[in-house]
């Protein structure tokens, strides 16, 4: 209805941005909220995934500098190694084991190391969306509401990308 009332000067591209976005953010939001609300061990799976996300980004980013030296994806994200990658994956299953050891919210270690592989993994995919996401619509941080951390989304990127897939496969 906007691009036909503004006579095409809000155009469909920006009405599918619009509601894209609404609803890639809104699916990730809504499962985290999901997790939480399960029985006895909600809060528990949302620390342990924020613990894998927070953990892989941290760990890609320090050994991708100390020994990075194949881009992982220069077009999107040059900065990112495939050793960072790598790096972040596994020391995403060192924390995300020792969490284990202390909170065993999954029946079986097998399955928390799947879950550990696919949060990590997924959410660096979810931090290159978010990247080609700003680099297409030549953004460089997704707003201002924490400085110097390129923006809210950039905080949530990996969380709200993670979630649904992680629902998708019934690993929560």
């Amino acid at each position: 209805m906007l691009t036909v009332l503004s006579k095409n000067k809000f155009t469909f591209d920006e009405v599918g941005f619009v509601v894209l976005s609404s609803v890639y953010v809104g699916f990730g939001f809504h499962y985290l909220l999901m997790t939480r609300e399960i029985a006895d061990i909600g809060m528990w799976l949302v620390f342990f995934v924020l613990i894998i996300i927070w953990t892989t980004d941290s760990g890609a980013y320090f050994i991708g500098r100390a020994f990075g030296k194949h881009k992982l994806w220069p077009d999107i994200s040059p900065k990112k190694t495939v050793e960072g990658a790598i790096g972040g994956i596994i020391s995403a299953v060192v924390l995300g084991t020792i969490f284990y050891w202390f909170f065993p919210i999954f029946d079986h270690y097998f399955i928390a190391l799947f879950v550990m592989l696919v949060a990590s993994t997924f959410g660096q995919l979810g931090d290159l969306v978010e990247s080609a996401l700003k680099r297409h619509y030549s953004v460089k941080d997704s707003g201002t509401v924490l400085p110097g951390h390129g923006g809210i989304l950039d905080r949530f990127d990996s969380l709200i990308y993670v979630m649904p897939i992680l629902h998708l496969l019934q690993l929560i």
